[in-house]
This record gives C-alpha cells, structure tokens and sequence, in this order.
C-alpha cells in the first residue's frame, strides 16, 4: 500500500523554479522534509520503544518532487517488522506479529495528518513562488 498525496503541477513548477533561481528547487524539498517530519513526528509517538532505534530510524528522505519517510536500516532493521509485522528475518524470531498491510505508525499518521500536511505543502508552494517573483492569487 503506497499512500500519496498529488500535487498537480509540481513538476512544471520545480521546472520554472529551476530556470528562475538553480536555489529554489531546494527549499521546494525542504518543504516536502517539513511535511514528512509532521508524519514522523506523530508515528514516533506511538512506535514502542526499547532502546529507541526504531524510532530513530525514522527519517525524512525526500526529493524536489517526492517526500519519503524511511524506517529501518542498518542500527533498526526490525523497524519494518514492527510497523507492518509478520514473521521476522528468521522463523520465530523476533516473534510472531500479526501482519497489517496498512501498517500500524506511519501510513495511520499520514491518514490522520493529511490534511496538516497538505496545509504545509500549499504554504510552502504559495512562499516559494512568493520568493521567486511570481504573482500569487
């Protein structure tokens, strides 16, 4: 399940920016950063916790176009397993855990903030076009 949020244009418009100003693309995926760190912040909240790798591991990885929240790697790799479950990378271990496809931390934190992420992603595009020069209406 990939849950997205589309922005109709964006491509074009990162384009435009592009050929006004080459720093402008950038603080388009630093927007897209603050609205996946809205979805992070809310899943860590709820993530359980032991030694506070799974939560940590929970970045922003985004790009001009896309905003991604990453979960695992090297120092969590039981972080997935956590959020979606299943049965682990070996047969009993770690135990057991229900498989939800939806996930359990963060596809529910983009239901629940998806209106504040969207709220976000439009301020940051109406400042940026400000910061460009363009007419907002």
């Amino acid at each position: 399940m990939v849950a997205k949020i589309q922005v109709t244009g964006l491509r074009e418009f990162q384009r435009q920016l592009k050929a006004m100003d080459a720093g402008l693309p950038k603080q388009l995926r630093l927007a897209l950063n603050e609205a996946s760190g809205l979805i992070i912040n809310y899943a860590t909240a709820r993530m359980p916790s032991r030694s506070g790798r799974a939560k940590a591991s929970l970045k922003a990885r985004s790009t001009q176009r896309t905003a991604r929240v990453a979960l695992g790697g090297n120092r969590a790799p039981y972080a997935p397993w956590l959020d979606f479950g299943g049965e682990g990378r070996r047969k009993g271990r770690p135990a057991y855990r229900p498989f939800i496809k939806a996930g359990r931390y963060v596809y529910p934190a983009l239901d629940v903030k998806r209106d504040e992420v969207t709220d976000i992603m439009s301020e940051a595009l109406t400042q940026l076009a400000k910061d460009a020069g363009l007419e907002v209406s």
